[in-house]
């Protein structure tokens, strides 16, 4: 009985639609049927599948193509995207596209599995084109679980490095009907006029022509099979994986920083859990940053209060000894100073001159090196004393001057 359902599940997409339901009901089947091959075939210790997915999606004409090498550049992937298009290019799967058809589940999802064991893909990859049906979706729920069970059964052995926490990011790049169909035609338009180009010259490779990139009707069904089918698909793992919807509809520059701000890192996602336990109690920078004006007014107020003598010992050590050399150094934008006044012995004394010039609007650095100087030598032992000299290492940053100098 299931070897007859598998074989229906396979053979659905060049059958007429009443059979796609079937194939939603084979999705365990397919899968475990795929699995069971993998683990045959390779073993169970090699089923190493990439830390990373990001599925990626889009309206024809969104700009998947475009804006896919920026996208690696953000996460920092140096491998190329997995395009299911061009992975399914076998003469068989070529034929049921050719009559508007979809290639069954079954084959995707087999042939996906493997590529995605490849050892470049181990750190993560970009998908196109995958999910496009709902039996896919339920093949990727089950794999991401079989890569959670293969983490715990490897987590404390020396295999641990290669199953790592999967993450799973979909990213739908969106645009609406008109935008998407004025996009097609218009690529239509360039493809046919470079490929005329090349033939009349014979320098240069040929563009893929496709027929919906011609005709307005043609763009149209795509991009309504794309919402009824590729889209709905995305749309129901919303509430189960991490989802970025990018509206694509703006300049490449606009879509880019819709990417960035989508797509920012974030510790609690990306780190092993046991990882992140270690760093959680440590404050971001983001979190410093936004109270940090407060928090300046807050402590020099407190040393005018609390600390007054100290704090104007400070200010009068800045103006007398540090200020005159920043001066010089207004051009350049960065003061080096070395002092061995004993004030700056005290940590609270360090504290205030670094907030002072906070509040100034420079930024400063200061370190402390420590020399053994010789006082004395003991004749009778040839011991040489020594007293500990602190020189206090002080750099001042901040915005120089534009003044261009002569040539």
């Amino acid at each position: 009985m299931k070897k007859e359902a598998l074989a229906n599940s396979v053979k659905s997409a060049a059958e007429p639609k009443k059979h796609q339901d079937l194939e939603i009901k084979d999705a365990q089947i397919i899968f475990t049927n795929v699995w069971n091959e993998l683990e045959q075939e390779i073993g169970r210790e090699h089923l190493r599948f990439p830390k990373e997915l990001i599925l990626l999606g889009g309206a024809p004409g969104a700009g998947k193509g475009t804006n896919t090498p920026f996208i690696m550049q953000v996460r920092g992937l140096t491998c190329e995207p997995i395009v299911m298009s061009k992975l399914l290019n076998t003469p068989e799967a070529q034929r049921i596209k050719d009559v508007g058809g979809m290639v069954g589940d079954h084959e995707v999802v087999s042939i996906l599995f493997r590529e995605l064991l490849k050892p470049e893909y181990l750190d993560g990859v970009i998908l196109d084109g995958f999910p496009r049906t709902k039996v896919q979706v339920e093949c990727l729920k089950l794999l991401v679980a079989k890569m959670i069970q293969l983490r715990r059964e490897f987590y404390n052995t020396s295999l641990s490095p290669f199953f790592r926490q999967p993450i799973v990011q979909i990213m739908v790049l969106f645009v609406d009907e008109k935008e998407s169909i004025a996009r097609q035609l218009k690529r239509g338009e360039e493809v046919q006029a470079h490929n005329e180009e090349v033939r009349e010259s014979g320098v240069g490779e040929f563009w893929e022509e496709r027929a919906t990139d011609f005709q307005k009707d043609s763009a149209r069904h795509r991009y309504k099979v794309f919402k009824e089918r590729t889209f709905d698909a995305l749309q129901s793992l919303r509430e189960v994986f991490h989802y970025h919807f990018i509206n694509a509809q703006g300049s490449i520059e606009e879509v880019q920083q819709n990417i960035i701000k989508e797509l920012q890192y974030q510790s609690s996602i990306e780190l092993d859990p046991r990882t992140f336990d270690c760093l959680r109690n440590l404050p971001t920078a983001e979190e410093i940053a936004v109270h940090a004006r407060q928090e300046l007014v807050r402590r020099l107020d407190g040393y005018e209060i609390n600390h007054s003598e100290m704090f104007h010992k400070v200010i009068r050590l800045i103006e007398r000894k540090i200020m005159p050399i920043v001066l010089r150094h207004a051009i350049s934008g960065r003061a080096y100073i070395n002092s061995e006044d004993p004030l700056m012995d005290d940590p609270l004394a360090l504290s205030m001159l670094i907030d002072i010039f906070s509040e100034r609007g420079f930024h400063a650095i200061i370190d402390v090196r420590r020399e053994e100087i010789p006082e004395s030598v003991d004749l009778a032992s040839g011991d040489i004393c020594c007293r500990t000299k602190r020189v206090y290492r002080i750099q001042i940053h901040f915005a120089g001057s534009d003044i261009r100098r002569g040539s």
